[in-house]
């Protein structure tokens, strides 16, 4: 069996030799779209992060894998696979702890004034102080605090959770309709982005998420509203973001865009008060514990195709 990685600098540089015990492994730090089909030619497995695996690639090949190296299997072409007899298989969860983590320190940096007061001491600040405190800006807790999850899958019930120890109050915007919890209150995105503190998002991306907020739901987030995108980018509008975030006084934290890497000049890197934002490169899954959950997920995911052809 030859199995083929084409994308593994995405990883980070993990080792990937435990492949080796299951035939031919080849690996490739990137791969450009034009290489994609020559490199899995005569592979039965490819393994894939972001590659675009379409029906072009599919109908000129003779896969019989694919194993995606994260969740989402939005760059796979997966009906027609199966339809092809190729089996698909993702790496489900691997990431939750990871997200869960940066989602808090994304929100506590703003809680908390951390950019601020880096800064601030940094500078000497703290050198020139008569006292040895600082009330220059006001710090909060979640305590009381209303916090709002759009997307109730695994990562969003854990952030529910944890956010709820802080002292918050939870309520959530079902994206698919499918999730429901009778722990937390179930509400409309309108009233969700109306009346929450705080709002951080986990969702897919598809075609109900697309650009779900738009300058029309963000014109509608309450004055100091933390809103967090760990889920994916293009669910925020982020040419209608920056827009407004030069309207009104929000602070928002990102780890994803709709296109990555950013683009240059991106709108986001012209507004006018940039303290109101974070932004982090699609990091939130990418902890050294993450990928190793990864790997063993997806060598699993291989061994069980070899043993059970599915």
């Amino acid at each position: 069996m030859k199995i083929v990685c084409l994308d593994a600098a995405t990883l980070g540089g993990v080792d990937l030799s435990v492949f080796k015990s299951f035939g031919e492994f080849v690996s490739y730090d990137l791969t450009s779209k034009d290489d994609v089909i020559a490199r899995i030619a005569n592979a039965q497995v490819v393994m894939i992060n972001k590659i675009i695996i379409d029906k072009e690639v599919i109908d000129k090949t003779n896969l019989k894998l694919i194993l995606q190296l994260g969740t989402g299997v939005n760059n796979i072409d997966v009906a027609y696979a199966n339809s092809k007899g190729i089996v698909v298989k993702n790496a489900a969860s691997y990431s939750t702890k990871s997200v869960l983590s940066h989602t808090f320190a994304l929100l506590f940096a703003f809680l908390n004034q951390i950019p601020y007061y880096d800064k601030w001491s940094k500078e000497g600040k703290w050198c020139e102080s008569e006292m040895f405190c600082d009330f220059s800006r006001t710090l909060h807790t979640l305590t009381g605090k209303k916090h709002g999850i759009i997307g109730l899958g695994a990562i969003g019930k854990e952030v529910a959770k944890v956010s709820q120890m802080f002292g918050s109050k939870i309520c959530y915007y079902s994206t698919s309709g499918a999730n429901f919890s009778d722990e937390y209150k179930k509400v409309g995105l309108e009233e969700l982005l109306k009346t929450c503190d705080v709002i951080s998002i986990h969702a897919p991306l598809n075609e109900k998420t697309r650009n779900l907020l738009s300058k029309k739901e963000l014109m509608l987030l309450k004055d100091e509203a933390i809103l967090i995108n760990v889920g994916r980018g293009g669910i925020i509008n982020e040419f209608d973001l920056a827009k407004v975030m030069n309207e009104k006084n929000i602070k928002v934290g990102l780890d994803v865009l709709e296109i990555e890497p950013m683009t240059k000049n991106h709108p986001l890197l012209s507004i006018k008060n940039k303290e109101n934002l974070i932004i982090t490169p699609h990091v939130a899954w990418a902890s050294k514990e993450s990928i190793q959950n990864l790997i063993q997920i997806v060598f699993n995911n291989l061994k069980e195709f070899i043993e059970n052809g599915k």
